[in-house]
């Protein structure tokens, strides 16, 4: 299994604990809103890494250092997904929150 090294396994969720329901349902709220902030800021930083990675090997090619010319269009590509991986997490998260508005209490 040599060429799947960028591949990470999933980690499983660790059990919250028998807790009372007020301490335990404080707890995973803000473990909640912690995960989805945690997942929101790797996929900005994951777009950020890679449009810089681009513009790298934009600058690499057009001063003539860039020894493989195929990896731009990769790098591109990769910037590219990771764009509309943010956009989908961002209007999936609108979504949501338009439900919960929706929703009586």
């Amino acid at each position: 299994m040599e060429g799947a090294g960028f591949i990470t396994p999933i980690k499983l969720w660790d059990p919250i604990g028998e807790m009372g329901n007020e301490t335990q349902s404080t707890i995973a709220a803000s473990a909640g809103s912690s995960l989805f902030k945690d997942i929101f800021k790797n996929t900005v930083d994951q777009v950020r890494e890679t449009q810089a990675d681009v513009e790298y090997k934009q600058y690499l090619l057009a001063t003539g250092q860039l020894d493989d010319v195929h990896s731009l269009p990769i790098a591109e590509a990769k910037a590219g997904l990771s764009v509309d991986v943010l956009i989908t997490l961002r209007n999936k998260t609108l979504e949501s929150y338009n439900e919960l508005i929706k929703m009586s209490v």
